[in-house]
């Protein structure tokens, strides 16, 4: 019993299997086994560690990465429409809301930026910085000029290099969606800008004050694929320019004045008109071709130029009173201009004749511009105490007339105030006899009934009937 306890297998017939294996096996690898058996567990314990930290590891799709840049001129326009404002669409006074809506409500599925005063040197620092065109002069030239009209001119050019698209300014509406802009008959791939003609007066080509003024492209409204070299050359052309008449006056850009005829030619319609008309002719297919006004003069349809779009005057500029420019029923007219936002005159004056004016309020009728001239020429002649005598006589007429003017439009918002008073007061009377009405109504004492219940006048024969059924 104790001989049994004292095994450490347990029974006599384990024990001698044991020894039975144990003489079988080699000595040497006996000594050895239990290294045998540790490197066996240390290997399967390490694999199912392994297996066990592969089941939480999640395996990527292998994807090979190809990068392409972009073309520098895209087949077709972006989708964008840009405006430019003092402040933020969230802060537009009704009037420009109205305008803006309209151009989203007639295209849903273009979006839509305004670039404000607040927002614009980020704008033009972002695209036009290191990390952009990386055009250093570019940016400081923006950031010197203080003209407003000046910066709204060049802050469109910069938007459309950079990003393309419709611009319109802030009073212009939209009369039909984007996809009216191209007839049907032209294929997108073919044009790089769309534009409409403004001003097409060519017999006053040589007018002295109209003269420069007389054919124009319009610039309140006008389509651009990005990058074109054209905006470019226009805004390089703008830099040069204003840095020669700010050296002309000694003065730093800040302080330049200027007139409307030279916002009109160095950065307005005329500056922009004769920088798309030098593309065209360094771009014309036919080396005979001469690209001048004539191709644009009295168009009754729209052309291609050059890769440039050209419509009518009714397009961008209907309703002008000039230039044949129809009126914004017709069906060629995109856009209604609505000049509420065109106070920039008031900073940069026109011309103006001591004794006869602007002759810009002629509009281009020629009866009211060749009498301009002709009393102008003839005022010329006289002595100076003549003119004198004239200014004062013309000074005298306009003061006489500003006061008329203004005691009509005094009456008018006096006679205003009364209508609208009128009405109110006749809206309170109606009111006022309506709450009485109902309360006569429910003042009034209920009549007497008969003895089986009915009112009088009631029919006697309804209760009768209704027996019947």
């Amino acid at each position: 019993m104790i001989a049994k306890i004292a095994s450490p297998l347990g029974s006599p017939t384990l024990a001698a299997t044991t020894a039975q294996l144990r003489n079988r096996l080699p000595a040497q690898f006996r000594r050895c086994l239990p290294l045998y058996i540790g490197a066996v567990c240390l290997v399967f314990l390490i694999f199912n560690l392994n297996l066990f930290h592969s089941s939480r590891q999640v395996v990527l799709p292998q994807h090979q990465t190809k990068i392409q840049a972009p073309k520098a001129v895209r087949d077709d326009f972006p989708n964008k429409i840009w405006q430019t404002w003092k402040v933020s669409p969230l802060a537009f006074e009704q009037r420009d809301l109205d305008v803006a809506r309209s151009w989203t409500r007639k295209n849903r599925d273009w979006r839509y930026e305004v670039v404000t005063d607040g927002n614009d040197i980020r704008y033009v620092e972002w695209h036009f910085g290191p990390d952009g065109f990386n055009r250093p002069d570019i940016v400081q030239f923006y950031r010197e000029v203080k003209a407003a009209i000046v910066k709204a001119d060049v802050l469109r050019y910069l938007i459309m290099y950079a990003e393309g698209g419709v611009y319109a300014d802030i009073d212009v509406e939209a009369l039909k969606p984007m996809s009216k802009f191209i007839p049907d008959r032209y294929n997108h791939k073919d044009i790089d800008m769309v534009v409409g003609v403004e001003i097409d007066e060519p017999d006053w080509k040589d007018h002295p004050i109209l003269g420069p003024k007389s054919r124009s492209f319009c610039q309140w409204t006008f389509v651009c694929k990005p990058q074109l070299p054209v905006m470019m050359r226009l805004i390089e052309q703008i830099m040069d320019w204003l840095h020669g008449v700010a050296k002309e006056q000694g003065v730093p850009l800040a302080d330049v004045k200027l007139d409307f005829d030279q916002i009109i030619s160095g950065t307005g319609p005329s500056a922009f008109t004769n920088a798309i008309m030098a593309e065209m002719d360094l771009h014309k297919e036919d080396p005979n071709q001469k690209i001048n006004w004539d191709l644009f003069h009295d168009m009754s349809e729209s052309k291609i130029v050059s890769r440039v779009l050209v419509l009518t005057v009714e397009a961008f500029a209907a309703g002008q009173g000039h230039s044949d420019s129809g009126n914004h029923d017709a069906r060629a007219a995109l856009v209604r201009h609505h000049y509420h936002a065109s106070n920039w005159p008031s900073r940069h004056p026109r011309y103006s004749h001591p004794a006869y004016g602007e002759v810009e309020k002629c509009n281009w009728n020629d009866e009211c511009v060749h009498k301009w001239d002709k009393n102008v020429a003839e005022f010329e002649k006289l002595p100076e105490e003549e003119q004198k005598r004239i200014i004062e006589e013309k000074e005298r007429e306009k003061k006489e007339a500003e006061e008329k003017r203004k005691k009509e439009k005094e009456a008018l918002e006096r006679k205003k105030k009364e209508e609208a008073e009128a009405a109110r007061k006749k809206k309170e009377e109606e009111e006022k006899a309506a709450r009485e009405g109902k309360e006569t109504e429910a003042q009034a004492p209920q009549g007497p009934e008969t003895q089986d219940g009915r009112k009088p006048g009631e029919d006697a024969a309804a209760p009768a009937d209704e027996k019947k059924q």
